[in-house]
């Protein structure tokens, strides 16, 4: 493992997780949680998720990348901000649930553009519910979207969901990982 994702592996295992019941967003019940917008918005944190998770959706030739917010917000901005050091053309936005009634009244915001390379983007996927929600309103947009990215990985169906939707799945760790260095740090 490199240093980089090492790195942010134990930041994520010290900042982002938590043992206690509580339940998902996709309604599910857990006893952990990973709450990746507390590694995300710490510099270091941003920074390297920005520069590995850049990395994988290079691989795959996006132009843009975006998701529900407010998941996947932090990790998206790491993403954007990683590209433009590396002279990378990636643009973002995000998808809301609902329709804004005021302003411009658009559900998804941003620089968005429907001919790009689109893949849907969360800091922790579990089902895959909530990205596959933001992918209806980018197709209903007009978008081709080809890949599912993830901070982390849960486990618990969003491979499956992602494959039957057509979608491409990539992510960085799995829970079993922060988990696994949480209890061994």
């Amino acid at each position: 493992m490199d240093a980089d994702r090492r790195e942010l592996l134990n930041l994520l295992a010290r900042e982002s997780y938590f043992e206690r019941d509580l339940t998902l967003a996709s309604g599910r019940a857990s006893n952990y949680y990973i709450d990746c917008k507390r590694t995300l918005y710490l510099p270091r944190g941003a920074y390297l998720a920005g520069e590995l998770m850049l990395g994988l959706v290079r691989e795959e030739g996006i132009e843009q990348l975006g998701g529900m917010a407010a998941g996947a917000l932090p990790v998206t901005d790491a993403i954007i901000g990683a590209a433009y050091r590396h002279g990378y053309d990636l643009t973002g936005f995000f998808v809301r649930k609902e329709t804004k009634a005021h302003g411009l009244q658009q559900q998804i915001e941003g620089v968005f553009r429907k001919e790009r390379r689109t893949a849907v983007i969360d800091d922790t996927i579990t089902t895959g519910g909530s990205s596959l929600q933001a992918v209806a309103a980018m197709r209903d947009a007009g978008a081709a979207v080809i890949a599912a990215y993830a901070l982390v990985e849960r486990g618990e169906g969003a491979a499956d969901a992602f494959a039957r939707a057509g979608l491409k799945y990539h992510w960085l760790f799995t829970a079993e990982e922060i988990r696994a260095t949480r209890k061994s740090g």
